[in-house]
């Protein structure tokens, strides 16, 4: 059997550890969140990581796009496969449409298919369901 966990915010951070701290783990798929190296170090990651960030996310050092790309850059340093995504004109919580921050930018999550950045949302349902089948 193979295990996959997905989280958002905290729970992306989280998910995002169980893929360094639990080796039952194959495959993690994150949303807006990034783990303190307290508590995982995610240079040490031992399964594939697909994480997911909004450009104008402004939660610094945990989700903001430093954090992704920071993210990006220590798992290239470990060599296991990932995949880092930030997307154009969305904030905190795209994915939730009740949220705040996703209510103040609606127009960066209406799925839409007119807008190229907004059909990135639609693509992002593909990108999970093919991270964990591979």
């Amino acid at each position: 059997m193979e295990v996959g966990v997905t989280g958002y915010c905290m729970g992306g951070a989280l998910a995002i550890a169980s893929g360094v701290l639990v080796p039952e783990v194959d495959a993690v798929v994150a949303f807006y969140g990034t783990p303190s190296s307290e508590l995982a170090d995610p240079s040490r990651a031992l399964a594939p990581i697909q994480a997911h960030f909004g450009e104008l996310d402004t939660y610094v050092e945990f989700a903001d796009v430093t954090a992704a790309k920071s993210l990006e850059e220590k798992l290239e340093s470990c060599g296991v496969p990932h995949e880092v995504h930030i997307y154009p004109g969305c904030s905190h919580a795209f994915k939730n449409n009740t949220s705040p921050e996703a209510l103040e930018n609606q127009g960066a999550i209406d799925l839409s298919l007119s807008n190229p950045d907004k059909f990135a949302c639609v693509m992002l349902r593909e990108l999970v369901i093919v991270m964990f089948c591979e």
